[in-house]
């Protein structure tokens, strides 16, 4: 399997994620539909079906488009089916789809939005984890709870090391800013912001992230970590409280 990372709107990222002997494909999150429409004439590619993370318009944008041009099916949690009325196969947590050599397990990840799901290709060890996990960062808590989200990342965290994330937006130097701010001492973060400056000066997106990188360098990952909690001055606070506190201090930022 391959992936291809297709930009769209102001920093939106889908995933075409093409089996490159049949030439067949489904796509992640389809913001808008032009810059999928044109990746797949270009290629030739067989596009199949749509998989949504969650009911976002930035998330959904093509699938109406996509249906009408290429009689994809739409892949959703089944809890989002009346929020993306495109759905055709809803699925429940934990839930396998499958469809010749595409396999994936979703996921309820709810704190972003209630209806949040991943897609965990599970093979291949790629993981769509939408607005939840972001490079260096997680989602905005819109319809859920900090413990819906602390509990959402946990289960994240949980998974191998070596996974591979694709995550909805580019933020990573936003959050790297943030993250820098109350891990000063963590040499590896220094290092992968140098790095994430030259790939986006010269244009390419610091999207994959590895797990490990991201238990290793994102401060939301991190909450249990003492120094942190003692850059955020709290005393004796659990994880849970020193998520809550970052993500508070983030949202502000």
């Amino acid at each position: 399997m391959k992936v291809e990372i297709i930009k769209c709107l102001k920093d939106n990222y889908s995933y075409l994620i093409i089996d490159e002997v049949s030439r067949q494909a489904c796509v992640i999150d389809p913001s808008e539909p032009e810059p999928i429409i044109n990746f797949v004439e270009k290629n030739n590619i067989n596009l199949k079906f749509v998989l949504n993370t969650h009911h976002h318009f930035d998330h959904i944008g093509g699938n109406k488009d996509l249906k009408k041009k290429y009689n994809v099916k739409v892949v959703g949690f089944i809890e989002d089916k009346n929020r993306i009325p495109e759905i055709d196969i809803p699925l429940k947590d934990k839930q396998v789809w499958k469809y010749k050599k595409f396999e994936a397990k979703i996921f309820h990840i709810p704190g972003h939005t209630s209806g949040h799901i991943c897609f965990n290709f599970f093979n291949e060890k790629l993981l769509f984890t939408g607005d939840t996990l972001f490079s260096l960062g997680c989602g905005r808590i819109f319809e859920g709870t900090y413990e819906q989200m602390f509990d959402s990342l946990n289960l994240i965290k949980n998974f191998p090391r070596e996974t591979m994330i694709f995550c909805g937006h580019e933020y990573t130097i936003k959050n790297s800013e943030f993250c820098l701010m109350y891990d000063s001492d963590n040499e590896k973060l220094k290092k992968k912001i140098i790095e994430n400056e030259k790939k986006i000066k010269e244009g390419f997106p610091t999207i994959p992230v590895t797990l490990k990188d991201e238990i290793d360098m994102n401060i939301f990952l991190r909450s249990d970590q003492k120094s942190i909690q003692r850059n955020l001055s709290l005393i004796d606070p659990t994880p849970l409280e020193t998520f809550s506190k970052l993500r508070d201090l983030k949202d502000n930022f």
